[in-house]
């Protein structure tokens, strides 16, 4: 049955590509025979000799998979799709990376992207804000700006999912080129500059999302053991974060913040307030104790003002820069325990240049930089924050994070939660399950029986 099922899944993939191909062959024939009379014939752009490379790979790794499917449980199938992303991820680094970007986000949202059906390692597992975790690795936003993919990248094996920023109104960002990879360094520098195709559209397909979740819900017949803590989010199987951003244009930062979460929350199992990109003018200035203090205030209420059932109200987190001074540090911490902020995330990217990166040409790029390169200071400040705020919220630790061993380094500097967003862009969906099982290890290494055991371990 499986087999059938893992040929057939191949077959419409094939298919599905081959139809991708056929307009573009077609219209290539057709300039051909209309140009016949033409002595100097077009060479094929470079970029078409790549995109014919990804193409054969594709099929014929779909070939092979559909072969090999036939021999496999399910589980097992899955396996080796993880390691056949090991082939095709390379081949992404041949395009511009913000095309590259794209061709990714589109592939989540299609489904041609492997499905994680193995079982998280139970030690990985853990609650927060009432919602159960399979796992604690997650991706940030910044990776699927508008909600594209949701349903994709959680199938992927995250334990959740953050898409964002999101802005009112929809805005082109910065102009381009504006992604720039370091690849020696694992790093990435992007000055993006939130671009947005606005909260209607996400919220649109958020709400195709919810819909489609609650008819499982309703059709489903498994009953939760414990009723006090909801398994998965409102988008599926795993935890659906949104991250809301403020038009480059707007001179009221809390109204749009405020309309974010009128229009947005609903679908949210958690809600993110971004005032730390490097990208927009103005914008850190948030950070400030006076002026985060009044945010967070307007933003609370405008969430606390609606509607909620028995779960009550999404978490509300903000996210940090890495660029703080120690005052600032503890100013935020400060405005953090006095609202009784659910979160913080630390960090975003950093307009440093770390020694690292600096005989790099790539470095001189404005714009924020993220990857290997941020962990260590981005490690420090999450460090920093849990013993400012006694460990009393919880940190998602983000920046840097390429292996299980940089994961269980972030949860021993006081992360109950971590994300990726560069290794993931390098390493595809392979470095999910690597990632998963590493961490672990790490775990069990060192004595630990659950993930809650090891944060701040180091802190103590």
């Amino acid at each position: 049955m499986t087999g059938r099922i893992g040929l057939r899944f191949m077959k419409e993939c094939l298919n599905q590509k081959l139809k991708s191909i056929a307009a573009p062959i077609a219209t290539t024939r057709h300039y051909t025979s209309s140009s016949s009379s033409s002595t100097v014939k077009p060479n094929p752009p470079h970029s078409s000799r790549k995109g014919r490379l990804l193409t054969g790979t594709t099929i014929g790794l779909v070939i092979a998979g559909g072969a090999y499917a036939s021999t496999v449980d399910e589980a097992t199938f899955g396996g080796w799709l993880f390691n056949a992303t090991k082939v095709v991820n390379p081949l992404f680094a041949l395009l511009d990376p913000e095309v590259a970007h794209r061709l990714a986000v589109s592939a989540a949202a299609r489904g041609w992207v492997p499905r994680e059906k193995r079982p998280d390692h139970q030690i990985l597992g853990l609650e927060v804000w009432g919602r159960r975790f399979s796992n604690p690795i997650g991706l940030s936003a910044g990776f699927d700006k508008n909600a594209e993919a949701v349903e994709g990248l959680l199938g992927l094996g995250f334990g959740f999912v953050e898409v964002g920023s999101v802005t009112p109104i929809p805005q082109e960002g910065n102009p381009k080129p504006r992604m720039f990879r370091l690849r020696d360094q694992g790093a990435i520098i992007n000055r993006c500059g939130f671009n947005s195709e606005g909260i209607v559209a996400v919220a649109k397909r958020l709400g195709a999302q919810h819909g489609k979740r609650k008819l499982d819900e309703t059709s489903s017949t498994s009953i939760s053991s414990n009723d006090d803590v909801k398994h998965g989010g409102k988008a599926g199987p795993g935890i659906l974060g949104v991250n809301i951003g403020k038009n480059k244009s707007s001179e009221d930062a809390a109204a749009d913040y405020v309309q974010g979460v009128h229009t947005l929350s609903q679908y949210a199992d958690y809600l993110v307030i971004n005032i730390s990109s490097p990208n927009t003018p103005g914008l850190r200035q948030l950070q400030g104790r006076k002026q985060l203090k009044d945010l967070v205030k307007k933003v609370q209420a405008a969430r606390d003002e609606m509607q909620w059932g028995e779960e009550g109200p999404p978490p509300l987190l903000v996210k940090i820069a890495p660029d703080l001074s120690k005052q600032d540090l503890e100013d935020i911490a400060a405005v953090a325990l006095a609202l009784r902020l659910d979160g913080l995330i630390i960090s975003n990217t950093t307009i440093s240049r770390p020694e690292v990166v600096q005989s790099n040409p790539v470095s001189k790029e404005t714009g924020g930089l993220s990857g290997k390169p941020l962990f260590t200071l981005s490690t420090n400040i999450l460090k920093d924050m849990y013993i400012l705020t006694k460990g009393k919220i919880p940190l998602i630790g983000c920046g840097g994070v390429s292996s299980g061993e940089d994961a269980y380094r972030k949860i021993r500097a006081g992360a109950t939660l971590v994300q990726l967003y560069t290794a993931f862009a390098y390493g595809g969906p392979a470095l999910i399950p690597q990632i998963k099982a590493e961490l672990a290890q790490c775990l069990e290494r060192d004595g630990f029986k659950s993930v809650y055991e090891a944060v701040g371990a180091d802190c103590r």
